[in-house]
């Protein structure tokens, strides 16, 4: 799995950090998110495919390819 995000769509909900702190992490200033791992184990993949479900703003991608 590939994880991307889109920044200018974020608006800085925070879900994503909740469900995956491992992958996923804010920006103080404005609470965009970062990209922690772009190709997160085997073992996250449930817990990313998730926060990508559940982010208000569509602003993070995956792709199945390795």
């Amino acid at each position: 799995m590939k994880v991307t995000i889109d920044e200018v769509k974020c608006c800085g909900a925070g879900q994503c950090v909740l469900i995956a702190p491992e992958v996923f992490d804010q920006r103080d200033e404005d609470g965009i998110v970062i990209l922690l791992d772009a190709e997160p184990t085997a073992e996250q993949h449930s817990t990313v495919r998730e926060a990508a479900s559940v982010c208000p703003a569509a602003a993070i991608h995956l792709s199945e390819e390795s």
